[in-house]
């Protein structure tokens, strides 16, 4: 099982409900710095909570990804889903568990995201191909667009929309689709900028049918050959991603005022990602596209405009 710095083998919970906050907020500003700053846009109740649900999803990540991976089996992962089990029944079995029981006791979610998210690292144990995008999207919404439903609701739903006289016979509406539109679109975003980084695991995430049709081989891949076939690839990757971030806009309106805010600066600080892959020329072997800090601070105005009027 995953082993961080604070969390020894069989260790029990020796943290105050404020330190285990603590671990999951320092746990997502070393790892996520554009998710944690838009974090910091909510209150603090809801910061706190999302900081938990992060926190568990890296940890669950790390398990197939992280350091210690070459260790783990399908024995690991069933051990994991047995601990995620613990933590819904209120039984911590760590440090970091506590924040996530106490956000559960705040924000009721179902449990059947987190098991989704654990079968997406099953995945990762025997799969390092994917021969359409269809079998992509399964792996990416297991991934992370379970993160988009976990997230949803810490986020909350406007009530005043079903107050309005149009609206009271009707249930409020729930953005789910629009919720795993921006979990998948986050993680095209991954796939896109870490091409390089996986292919030297041995790993080719982009749909093998989609490298067919522009004529690009995975031996191409693999030896980071750019041309004007790997453009083109990209920039089809590019197109179909920004799809998915256009369908999760149009859910932000039905989100609690508090929460759009944060998610219009964290959407709109990951797709910048995709701006710097194209001023980069679709080099993702070479450099790592990422955005600026003052780039991000300087895009909150805009964000800001958006969750008003949008």
């Amino acid at each position: 099982m995953l082993q961080l710095p604070d969390s020894p083998p069989s260790m029990k919970p020796s943290v105050s409900l404020e330190e285990a906050y603590e671990l999951c907020r320092q746990l997502t500003a070393k790892y996520a710095t554009t998710f944690y700053l838009g974090t910091l846009l909510m209150n603090q109740r809801k910061r706190q909570a999302i900081w938990a649900i992060y926190a568990w999803c890296r940890r669950t990540d790390e398990l197939v990804d992280g350091p210690g991976a070459d260790i783990t089996t399908p024995e690991t992962l069933e051990h994991w889903e047995q601990h995620l089990e613990s933590i819904f029944t209120g039984q911590p079995k760590d440090n970091f568990d506590v924040a996530l029981v106490d956000t559960l006791q705040q924000f009721p979610m179902d449990i059947q995201p987190f098991r989704d998210m654990i079968a997406g690292q099953r995945m990762d144990l025997y799969r390092n191909r994917y021969q359409t995008f269809e079998d992509l999207y399964s792996y990416c919404y297991r991934v992370a667009g379970t993160v988009g439903l976990m997230s949803t609701a810490v986020m909350g739903i406007d009530n005043q929309l079903e107050m309005s006289p149009w609206n009271r016979r009707n249930s409020p509406y729930i953005p789910t689709k629009e919720a795993i539109a921006l979990g998948i679109a986050s993680q095209m975003t991954n796939i896109l900028r870490d091409v390089g980084e996986d292919a030297q695991r041995g790993r080719i995430y982009l749909p093998l049918d989609d490298l067919a049709q522009f004529n690009y081989t995975e031996q191409d891949l693999l030896q980071g050959v750019i041309d004007n076939r790997w453009r083109s690839l990209m920039k089809f990757q590019i197109t179909r991603t920004r799809q998915f971030y256009s369908q999760a806009e149009k859910g932000i309106s039905y989100l609690s005022p508090d929460a759009r805010l944060p998610v219009w600066a964290a959407l709109m600080h990951y797709s910048r990602i995709l701006k710097r892959i194209e001023r980069n020329d679709y080099d993702v072997f070479n450099q790592r596209a990422y955005v600026p800090q003052w780039q991000k601070v300087r895009s909150l105005p805009i964000a800001w405009l958006r969750s008003q009027a949008l």
